[in-house]
């Protein structure tokens, strides 16, 4: 069984049809037809079924499948450690973050990159996207990584989606709201709540998020970034908050927080980094840091939220 046969199965069990799959891996059609009956003569029973023009992984395709990924992921990740061991860098690399995604993305970034390149250093510097931004802009910083609302275009500055994952509103264990079945806006707008800063883009989207279900943003506000401030707030007060889901998620575990089954909608989900290009060009370790960020992404991807 070869690379060739696992890149296929791989592929046809999220594309379906041969014809994408053969665009997606740059082969002609017979090329993955030919690879997927070589596949079943290796393997002895058939592990796909036809109807139409789609294709069907069978359990034995399926299981194959599940395999196929996971070593196509390890070879992957021995080929950029390979690399970024081979690179050598170590100079520096400066990344702005805003709160709500630090605690998820950077620790393995940060931790790949140090695995690979011990003697690169990192600093990190918190704050929301329209603090960060000028600083990127200067070139006081390297990469800024942000919620985002409301995508544009930004001159001068090249940007990449990292990842998407949901707010969700959070509160004490002990909170009134927590212990009712279903909740509503109007109950959580007559509650503290622990925000963005006011001129922040996450504040804006809050405030759009509100309304759009038809109330006026909350006037009882804490606001505030440190999410370990947040955190006792919530353990003490009736406040309510937003916490990326993975996030919500650990700490509910530990019974920190309770989430309450309020729809966010989508606000303030997908997760960009930004750059300067002229900055990637000059700066090895920035470059490996943002490949760094990639790795780290699609194995986040891959985790399923629970």
């Amino acid at each position: 069984m070869t690379i060739r046969h696992l890149r296929v199965i791989s592929t046809l069990s999220e594309l379906k049809l041969v014809a994408r799959v053969a665009e997606a891996l740059n082969v002609s059609q017979p090329a993955v037809s030919k690879q997927i009956a070589e596949l079943e003569r290796i393997v002895g029973v058939p592990v796909v079924t036809r109807d139409r023009n789609r294709l069907y992984l069978t359990p034995i395709g399926k299981r194959l499948a599940e395999h196929a990924k996971q070593t196509l992921d390890q070879l992957g990740r021995a080929a950029f450690d390979i690399e970024a061991m081979a690179s050598g860098v170590s100079g520096a690399v400066t990344v702005g973050v805003v709160s709500s995604v630090a605690p998820t993305l950077l620790p393995g970034a940060i931790s790949l990159l140090k695995r690979n390149s011990p003697q690169a250093s990192v600093s990190v510097i918190e704050g929301h996207f329209n603090e960060l931004l000028p600083q990127i802009e200067a070139g006081a910083i390297d990469l800024l990584i942000a919620r985002i609302w409301r995508p544009q275009e930004l001159s001068g500055i090249e940007q990449m989606a990292l990842f998407s994952e949901p707010l969700v509103v959070v509160a004490g264990r002990g909170h009134p709201l927590a212990q009712m079945e279903q909740p509503d806006w109007a109950d959580a707008k007559e509650y503290p709540w622990i925000m963005p800063q006011a001129n922040s883009v996450a504040r804006q989207a809050v405030d759009a998020l509100f309304s759009d279900n038809g109330q006026t943003p909350p006037s009882n506000i804490i606001a505030s970034l440190s999410l370990t401030l947040n955190l006792e707030l919530l353990g003490q007060m009736p406040a309510l908050g937003l916490m990326p889901r993975r996030l919500a998620q650990r700490h509910a575990a530990r019974g920190e927080v309770a989430i309450l089954p309020l729809d966010t909608e989508g606000y303030l989900s997908e997760v960009r980094c930004f750059w300067r290009p002229d900055q990637l060009c000059r700066n090895g370790t920035m470059s490996l840091f943002l490949k760094c960020l990639q790795q780290t992404t699609d194995e986040i991807k891959t985790i399923p939220f629970g």
